[in-house]
C-alpha cells in the first residue's frame, strides 16, 4: 500500500521567506525519483529548481504558475512505496515491459527519501533515479483508468508530446524564451545533438503559432460587437503591477534603507583620461582583457584600506559599528527581470585580471538568470557604474545594511585646465553615498578624494601594491 507524503516549500536560504511558482515540472500522475526536480520558483533573489526528497507518483499539486508561496507550504504530495495505480486514479504505461520498468522504478525509490532539500544539494542517489520517467494513459486490458484529480490542461498536451521523458534544455535563455511565448518545450523536437532544444527550434515555433494566429479559420471569425466591453472598475484607476519577486525585493531593502539609513553625498570631477590610457596599455601587451570596471573596483579596494571606517554595517542594537576585514565588492547590473547586485567576493585579495574574468562571469548569470541567492548576498561595499546610462551624476540609495556605495558617471570629453592650459580630457564625475553614523564628512571626502587621484593618476596605485 502506497503512503502518500507531502513536500511542502523548503527554505531557500539567505533569509527567503516565499517563492512564486514559474513553471511545474511535474503533473498529477508523473513517477519522480528522488531528489528530481519538480518546479521552478523565482525568489526575490533567484530562479531556481526545486528537488523533491521523495521517489513516487504525484498525487496533487498545490499552487498555479504566478502563485506567491511562504516557506513551508504544502508543495506536492507523493505516493511513495508500492504503485498503486488505482490510488492516483491514473493507468499504468501501455506495455509489460513499460509497465515493469516503472514499477521498478517506483518502487526502488519509493522506500527512500532524500534527507536534503536545498537546492543545489544533491544526495548521491544512482543516476538511473534522476531519470524522469512520464507514464502514458494507455488502458491496460481489464482495467479502466479513473479521473487524475488537480490534473492541470497542460496534463493532456504533456500526454501528446512527441518525446518522452526528461525535456531536453540546457540553456536558460530557451526556457525564458519559451516561457514568454506560453510555448510547452514538451511539444518540440530538438534539432540539437541527442534532440537537445535550441533556441531556433523555439523560435521556429513561435513564428508558426503567430502565422495561425493571423489567419483563423472562418468558423472562428466572429462579427465585431457593436459596443464595446466596458473596462472593469478597477481599471479606471490604473493598471496594478504586484510588488514581488526581484522587484519587491528590491522595494523592500530600499525603503528599508531610507527609513533606517541617514545617508549624505559627496561628489568631485575627475580627469580619467590617464586611467583610460593605462587600460588601452595593459590590454594592448596582450592576455585577459581588463575592463574599466575591474579598474575602478581595484581603486576602491585599495581605499577601503585606508578608510575601513567605510567597509562596515551598524548594529543598532547593540549600538556599535561593525568594521569587516574583508571586501565583497557588489555592483549594480540591469536586467530583464529588474535591477541585481552580485556580489565579487574576496575583491580586496584580487588582481585586475582576476576581477575583470568574476564581473564578466557574474554579469553573464545575472542576463541568463541563473545567479545563486549566494552571488546575490553578503556584500559590503557597492559599486555603482550609472554611466552606462548616459547619465553624469547620481545620489544612489545605499544598499542595506553596507555602508557606503561610490557612484560612477559616464566619461566623456570635456574642456579641462591640464597642466595649466585648457584642454579636451576624458571627465567622469565620481559620487560617495555614505552612512553618517559610521564617518563623518572629513573620512568621506578622504575617500573619494583618493579614488578621484587614483583615476587622474594611476601610478598612485603603486604605492598600495
Amino acid at each position: 500500500m502506497a503512503q502518500v507524503l507531502e513536500f511542502k516549500l523548503p527554505d531557500l536560504g539567505e533569509g527567503l521567506t516565499e517563492a512564486e511558482i514559474v513553471r511545474w515540472l511535474v503533473s498529477v500522475g508523473d513517477v519522480v525519483a528522488i531528489d528530481q526536480p519538480v518546479v521552478e520558483v523565482e525568489t526575490a533573489k533567484a530562479m531556481v529548481e526545486v528537488p523533491c526528497p521523495y521517489g513516487g507518483v504525484v498525487t496533487a499539486r498545490f499552487g498555479e504558475e504566478g502563485t506567491e508561496l511562504p516557506v513551508g507550504a504544502p508543495l506536492l504530495t507523493v505516493a511513495v512505496g508500492a504503485m498503486d495505480t488505482g490510488a492516483v486514479g491514473t493507468a499504468e504505461p501501455a506495455g509489460a515491459g513499460a509497465r515493469a520498468g516503472s514499477a521498478a522504478a517506483a518502487g526502488d525509490t519509493g522506500s527512500e527519501t532524500s534527507g536534503n532539500v536545498l537546492v543545489g544539494y544533491g544526495t548521491g542517489a544512482p543516476a538511473a533515479r534522476r531519470r524522469r520517467i512520464r507514464p502514458t494513459t494507455g488502458d491496460r486490458a481489464g482495467a479502466t483508468p479513473g479521473p487524475v484529480h488537480g490534473a492541470s490542461p497542460r496534463r493532456a498536451a504533456a500526454e501528446r508530446a512527441p518525446q518522452d521523458g526528461p525535456v531536453a534544455v540546457i540553456s536558460p535563455l530557451v526556457r525564458r524564451l519559451a516561457r514568454q511565448h506560453a510555448l510547452d518545450l514538451r511539444l518540440l523536437v530538438g534539432s540539437g545533438p541527442d534532440g537537445l532544444i535550441l533556441r531556433a527550434d523555439v523560435e521556429r515555433a513561435v513564428r508558426a503559432t503567430d502565422t495561425q494566429l493571423q489567419a483563423p479559420p472562418a468558423s472562428q471569425v466572429t462579427a465585431a460587437p457593436t459596443e464595446a466591453p466596458r473596462p472593469p472598475a478597477a481599471a479606471a484607476h490604473g493598471e496594478r503591477v504586484p510588488l514581488r519577486g526581484v522587484r519587491g525585493a528590491v522595494a523592500d531593502k530600499l525603503s528599508r534603507s531610507r527609513r533606517e539609513i541617514p545617508d549624505a553625498t559627496c561628489w568631485v570631477d575627475a580627469d580619467a583620461t590617464e586611467l583610460m590610457a593605462a587600460r588601452a596599455a595593459m590590454n594592448a601587451a596582450g592576455g585577459p582583457k581588463i575592463s574599466l570596471l575591474a579598474l575602478l573596483a581595484r581603486i576602491c579596494t585599495a581605499a577601503l584600506a585606508r578608510h575601513p571606517e567605510l567597509n562596515s554595517t551598524v548594529d543598532m542594537d547593540a549600538r556599535e559599528i561593525v568594521r569587516l576585514p574583508e571586501v565583497h565588492l557588489g555592483f549594480a547590473a540591469q536586467t530583464d527581470r529588474g535591477l541585481v547586485v552580485p556580489v565579487v567576493k574576496d575583491a580586496h585579495a584580487r588582481s585586475a585580471e582576476s576581477l575583470s574574468a568574476e564581473f564578466t562571469r557574474l554579469t553573464e548569470a545575472a542576463r541568463q538568470g541563473t545567479l545563486t541567492p549566494a552571488d546575490l548576498t553578503g556584500g559590503t561595499f557597492t559599486l555603482n557604474n550609472y554611466g552606462v546610462f548616459g547619465v553624469d551624476g547620481s545620489t544612489p540609495i545605499i544598499n542595506h545594511p553596507e555602508a557606503a556605495m561610490l557612484g560612477v558617471g559616464r566619461i566623456v570629453p570635456k574642456p579641462w585646465v591640464h597642466q595649466g592650459e585648457l584642454a579636451v580630457r576624458q571627465v567622469v564625475q565620481l559620487s560617495l553615498t555614505f552612512d553618517h553614523r559610521v564617518c563623518d564628512g572629513g573620512t568621506a571626502g578622504g575617500f573619494l578624494r583618493y579614488v578621484a587621484d587614483c583615476v587622474e593618476h594611476p601610478s598612485v596605485l603603486l604605492r598600495t601594491l
